[in-house]
């Protein structure tokens, strides 16, 4: 069994989280994505032409997971977010806030990515919005070593 945690420990850590959203026929879709918690909510980039955009704008209701794992360590701590999806244009100044939480500083971005990939004054840029209705949180990092180890108990 798992035991709950701070979820700010993964949603300021930069982690790749996972963007579900339901197709049109109702299956659901996948999509990893980079993001950042501020003002209370999960901003993820899009794009205008990506399907996740055109789902959400059919279907708001979204999950994202977002995991912390690392074998060696035992390390295993899951967080689950729900809720209804909004888009907004992108906004240029948080996008490189972004970026920075995942490449580090502005001097060392890779040229090629900025430009090609990122583009972050692209006016077709987009952001997906959550504030989720609901989370949860299960930290099983004891999965090598045993649940008295993991919470310091006998037996």
């Amino acid at each position: 069994m798992g035991r709950p945690f701070d979820p700010h420990l993964l949603l300021t850590a930069p982690l790749m989280a996972v963007l579900s959203t339901v197709s049109e026929t109702g299956a659901p879709r996948n999509a990893p994505v980079w993001y950042a918690w501020e003002e209370d909510a999960l901003w993820m980039l899009s794009h205008d032409g990506a399907s996740s955009l055109r789902r959400i704008a059919a279907n708001a209701e979204v999950s994202v997971e977002i995991l912390d794992y690392d074998n060696g360590a035992g390390r295993l701590r899951h967080l689950g977010l729900r809720g209804q999806a909004e888009i907004h244009p992108m906004d240029p100044p948080f996008f490189r806030r972004l970026l920075a939480r995942y490449l580090g500083p502005e001097p060392t971005w890779n040229r090629w990515f900025i430009e090609t990939v990122a583009r972050i004054d692209d006016p077709d840029g987009r952001l997906i919005r959550l504030v989720p209705s609901s989370v949860f949180t299960n930290d099983v990092s004891h999965f090598r070593t045993g649940p008295a180890f993991a919470t310091g108990e006998d037996g």
